[in-house]
């Protein structure tokens, strides 16, 4: 793969008009975006907006990831903001097991204890064995001790109350960046209230 592939499939951040992030995308699309006057590049120092033409002039120092033509670096946007689309896209947090764990925030949801990963297990609220299924509605992390003490029973039939009911998480931008490293462009938008907003109801 050649630098210039690697530096174009690199995270771009889409925001919509009312520059609320509803998308991440490669830095070729964005790029092409931005050609296509659909979105304007954000420039990272003082977030000014750049069609593509102002875009394409600006110096690029030498340690930005850019794009070669015969006469010109153009530097690859990091964030673009639509033109005109303004909706904020109607999404749900995918049910895994890793949101599980941002959900519940490492604590056992019948003693309260906050853990590592590899002292809880998931447990079914309703057992599978009496039909629970495998949902945000029907699964909490309980502690290996607190696990053992339920079995496949219910927590009224164990004599164990729940800390909070499990629930299904409301969708943030947040969720566009698991697992993404953070970019310094993408902090002066976003900011610390996206990265550490819990996964409320």
């Amino acid at each position: 793969m050649s630098a210039t592939v690697a530096i174009l499939d690199q995270p771009a951040l889409v925001l919509n008009r009312h520059w609320v992030p509803i998308h991440l995308t490669t830095a070729r699309h964005a790029l092409m975006l931005v050609y296509q006057r659909v979105a304007r590049a954000v420039h990272p120092a003082d977030l000014s907006l750049h069609q593509f033409q102002t875009w394409a002039d600006l110096r690029v120092p030498d340690d930005t990831p850019c794009v070669r033509t015969v006469s010109q670096r153009i530097a690859v946007p990091e964030v673009v903001v639509l033109e005109r689309y303004g909706r904020i896209p109607n999404r749900t947090v995918p049910f895994n097991r890793k949101n599980l764990f941002a959900r519940d925030e490492y604590c056992c949801q019948y003693c309260g204890s906050r853990l590592e990963t590899r002292d809880l297990t998931i447990d079914h609220v309703v057992p599978r064995v009496q039909g629970g299924i495998s949902s945000w509605e029907n699964c909490v992390l309980a502690c290996i001790t607190c696990n053992r003490r339920k079995a496949h029973r219910t927590p009224d039939g164990a004599g164990m109350r729940l800390k909070r009911s499990p629930h299904r998480p409301r969708w943030t931008p947040r969720h566009l960046f698991t697992g993404m490293p953070r970019r310094a462009s993408w902090e002066r938008i976003i900011g610390d209230a996206y990265w550490n907003v819990r996964l409320e109801p």
